[in-house]
């Protein structure tokens, strides 16, 4: 699809831009061209039909729509890189597309919307009112930096403005009588018999505001915009917020026009020349270019002299002359889609940066408890596990013989003989569960550590970390306690499902299970592994087991404790793993195939165009 033609200059006098015209005016409408009367909605003079595709072609608005959805389902997390980027790229495209694009896609006959932005001070609504004949937005200090844009139309044209087709989400009022600024972020619409059918003006807040939202709003007025009126001063065309919107129009190739107004005569020539150099190095010379000189010659809120009257010709043509008036939607059109090709895919870009930074940090929180697990697993197989207290009160209540006289005693021998072992036992019960359970805290611990330091070497990554520190973490070690204390309780059954009760019959004629199991968890917990000073005296687990157990049963229960215990810790880990991957999938994250979607959308929009 080729690209129509740049709008020509409209020079005055012999500087290049438009000096005072001949004639007075008073009004948009009042064009020494064409006029633009003519039905509001019939598709006659006063339309100009097929300005972007048209409603019949289903096919390129099916694409849109399919772009649109998948530009509206995207997520990005906040704080983490390529989130500011990612969300101010997808808001900037999903405007364009919901308020300018589908719009005229849908409907033809759409009005021309041409919007008059610029710098503060720059005297723009004291242009509006000019084009249109009346006043219809107020000037200076009762609307300074404001964020209540007023759009002027033909009263026919009104229904159209209404939120059901333009700029749906933003609240609105129809003016009545003399104009009034509305409430902050609230579009004023001004009706007025003097503007012609079919074309809208658009008096929008300062792009160089001092509040954030006033030029957002600004953006996103002009991302709906046909054509744009670009109004600075003598004073600030070299800012570098009014260059931003510039440039802008310039990658998009926006039908536009620049007007330098508040010009001294003092050094006039010298502005204009230098402002024009700086648009032709930009890539904008071939922009319609204006000129307001500095004039206290206002009443009413509009210019007394013909200062203004280039613009409105120019305006007035394009208003006037319907292949005019199509050609400028057209090129901001075909502009709009073209930069598509770009601003989509630097959108997938952007998914992919969060993708990327999501996987990262999902891997770190795989790798510290991977690590954790492994530990634990090591110590479990090791034998160091048997330190400290837990070795010491194995070898208490080994030395003593109590434990082998519970084991083998019956009757009231064996009831003396397990209430004397009772507090050994108790205590080396105890003994187990506190080295388990500071075992499995302390790896967790250090794999939470892990993924803290590694999160945080992500910019926002150190934020998402501290929100997982209090979500069930405090809560870790109790449960550790409750699983290693239901471990023992299966330890138990499991000697009692194996037949070992039947066993100890034959040849001890009873047991104490609860001892028993206690020999059964020291020897699991890797005490044949212990070198023989550690061992110390008294009877190993394994010589105990064995009076009991055969071979073959004693390795089947010592695999399946083992299972059960590397089960439960896993289950723990887990848990204090979902910590940080349940984190993850509430930020708000994009997915891989969200990049990949963009790209085939941009794809398809390039068949289809």
């Amino acid at each position: 699809m080729s690209r129509p033609p740049a709008v020509p200059d409209v020079a005055g006098a012999d500087d290049g831009f438009g000096g005072a015209g001949p004639e007075p005016g008073s009004a948009l409408a009042a064009s020494p061209g064409p006029t633009a009367a003519g039905p509001a909605r019939d598709g006659g003079p006063g339309r100009a039909k097929h300005r972007g595709r048209g409603t019949g072609d289903t096919r390129f608005e099916a694409v849109l729509e399919n772009l649109r959805t998948r530009i509206r389902g995207l997520e990005f997390a906040e704080d983490l890189p390529g989130a500011a980027e990612g969300a101010s790229a997808r808001a900037d495209v999903l405007h364009q597309l919901e308020d300018f694009v589908l719009p005229r896609v849908r409907r033809p006959d759409t009005p021309l919307l041409i919007a008059v932005a610029g710098s503060t001070g720059a005297g723009k609504s004291t242009l509006v009112n000019s084009l249109v004949g009346e006043q219809v937005t107020t000037t200076g200090v009762r609307r300074p930096t404001t964020n209540s844009p007023v759009l002027a139309c033909h009263p026919d044209d009104v229904d159209w403005f209404s939120e059901a087709s333009f700029l749906p989400t933003l609240p609105r009022v129809r003016q009545q009588g003399l104009a009034m600024p509305g409430k902050d972020g609230m579009l004023v619409l001004a009706a007025s018999e003097s503007m012609p059918k079919g074309v809208a003006l658009l008096d929008t807040p300062d792009v160089d505001s001092a509040v954030a939202a006033h030029h957002e709003f600004a953006a996103k007025f002009l991302d709906a915009a046909d054509l744009w009126v670009f109004v600075t001063t003598s004073r600030r065309y070299a800012d570098a917020r009014v260059w931003e919107f510039l440039q802008v129009a310039r990658d998009r190739d926006t039908s536009m026009a620049v007007v330098l107004s508040r010009v001294p005569a003092r050094g006039r020539q010298q502005l204009l020349d230098h402002f024009g150099a700086m648009l032709e190095a930009n890539g904008l010379g071939g922009a319609s270019r204006f000129t307001i000189p500095e004039t206290d010659q206002i009443e009413g809120e509009r210019f007394t002299s013909n200062v203004a009257d280039p613009i409105r010709f120019y305006l007035a043509d394009v208003a006037g002359d319907l292949s005019e008036r199509a050609r400028v939607s057209r090129r901001t059109f075909i502009g709009v889609i073209d930069s598509f090709r770009n601003r989509v895919p630097e959108l997938a870009r952007q998914v992919e940066v969060q993708v990327e930074v999501g996987q990262g940090l999902e891997a770190s929180v795989r790798s510290a408890y991977g690590e954790a697990a492994d530990e634990i697993s090591e110590a479990l197989e090791d034998g160091s596990l048997l330190r400290g207290n837990l070795l010491a009160r194995w070898q208490d209540i080994a030395a003593s013989g109590e434990l082998m006289r519970t084991l083998r005693l019956r009757g009231k021998r064996k009831a003396k003989a397990a209430e004397a072992a009772a507090p050994r036992v108790e205590a080396l019960q105890e003994a187990v569960r506190g080295a388990l359970e500071a075992l499995v805290v302390a790896a967790a611990q250090r794999a939470s550590d892990r993924v803290a330091e590694s999160w945080a070497q992500v910019p926002g990554g150190a934020r998402l970390a501290e929100a997982c520190e209090g979500e069930g973490a405090d809560g870790f070690p109790a449960r550790v306690r409750t699983a290693v204390a239901e471990w023992q309780d299966t330890v138990a059954s499991m000697i009692t499902a194996d037949g070992a009760t039947k066993r100890s019959v034959a040849k001890f004629v009873t047991f104490d299970k609860e001892a028993f199991t206690l020999v059964l968890i020291v020897e699991l917990l890797g005490y044949p592994r212990l070198d023989e000073a550690r061992r110390g005296s008294g009877p190993s687990p394994q010589r105990l087991l064995k009076g009991l157990f055969g071979a073959e049963s004693l390795r089947s229960i010592g695999v399946a404790a083992r299972d059960d215990l590397r089960g439960r810790i896993g289950g723990l880990l887990s848990t204090e793993k979902a910590r940080f991957t349940d984190a993850l999938s509430a930020a708000g994250l994009p997915g891989e195939d969200d990049a990949v979607q963009l790209y085939q959308a941009t794809y398809n929009l390039e068949i289809a165009r």
